[in-house]
């Protein structure tokens, strides 16, 4: 069985309520045992708790990545901090008890597994480096002070995520869609305990090889489709060919791939025994 770690199933930008459902129908037919949809920003991640609501064996997460920061994405997620001088008041969590403070409410649901995905993206100029770094520190201190893991989206900017997780021993978490070089994969592997997300991009680019017990899978549907599926929509069903691609790679039987991966899934988010049904 395997787990599609990071999707956004969803997102109905991408993929129809038909589509959605069928796609579920391919997944079970591949052997896949459960889905984790990813937030993208506070709208989009409630989206994505009321698709795991209504499919047993689906997750969700809850996060802003970091393209999609605006002003109104950080109003919405913590209280106005433009008076606070310190490192300490910068980071500190939301303390109010009005109904639209924060995410907070929703940390109950024992479906939520994850803070995510969150992080430091500077590819796309212009981009707002401070407001970023904030907002990360904050997700950060959020996950923390609620016991959850976190996925990480970081993209050209490993010089500031190692600074900054330093001051954060505690996380847990997958480096989403890694593709960095050797050296910075070496420096997560040694001086984290992170996983690295191995997604479609592996099959089509020489990227470095995690070792089997840090890998997670995952497709980042509808994104990265993996070899031999290039041109179609990505789907949670085509973990099936990434697992393919690292049992070859490897040399280590795909039973084996897909027994540890997704060990590593259900150890790092704590998911519970529901399947996809």
């Amino acid at each position: 069985m395997l787990i599609d770690s990071h999707c956004h199933l969803h997102d109905r930008e991408f993929f129809s309520e038909k589509q959605a459902e069928e796609m579920l129908i391919n997944a079970k037919k591949a052997g896949i045992e459960q889905i984790i949809c990813i937030g993208t920003d506070p709208q989009d991640s409630l989206k994505a708790r009321d698709f795991a609501k209504k499919h047993e064996g689906v997750f969700w997460t809850y996060g802003t990545h970091p393209s999609e920061i605006s002003n109104e994405s950080e109003k919405i997620l913590f209280r106005d901090r433009s008076e606070v001088t310190t490192e300490k008041e910068r980071v500190a969590p939301v303390t109010t008890d009005r109904d639209d403070a924060g995410p907070e409410k929703y940390f109950s649901d024992s479906l939520l597994v994850a803070i995510g995905e969150i992080g430091l993206d500077y590819h796309f100029e212009p981009f707002d480096r401070e407001a970023q770094i904030k907002l990360f520190e904050q997700m950060l201190q959020l996950a923390l002070d609620n016991n959850l893991p976190v996925s990480f989206h970081i993209r050209e900017a490993f010089q500031d995520f190692f600074p900054i997780i330093q001051n954060f021993p505690k996380i847990t978490g997958v480096v989403h869609s890694f593709s960095d070089n050797q050296k910075n994969l070496k420096k997560i592997l040694e001086t984290t305990d992170f996983y690295i997300g191995v997604n479609g991009l592996a099959t089509y680019n020489t990227l470095p090889t995690p070792p089997l017990d840090r890998i997670l899978l995952e497709t980042d549907a509808p994104f990265l489709t993996p070899v031999p599926n290039r041109g179609k929509i990505n789907e949670p069903a085509y973990i099936k060919n990434i697992s393919e691609f690292i049992s070859t790679k490897t040399g280590v039987p795909e039973t084996k791939v897909a027994e540890i991966t997704t060990q590593n899934a259900k150890r790092l988010f704590h998911l519970p025994s529901t399947v996809l049904r």
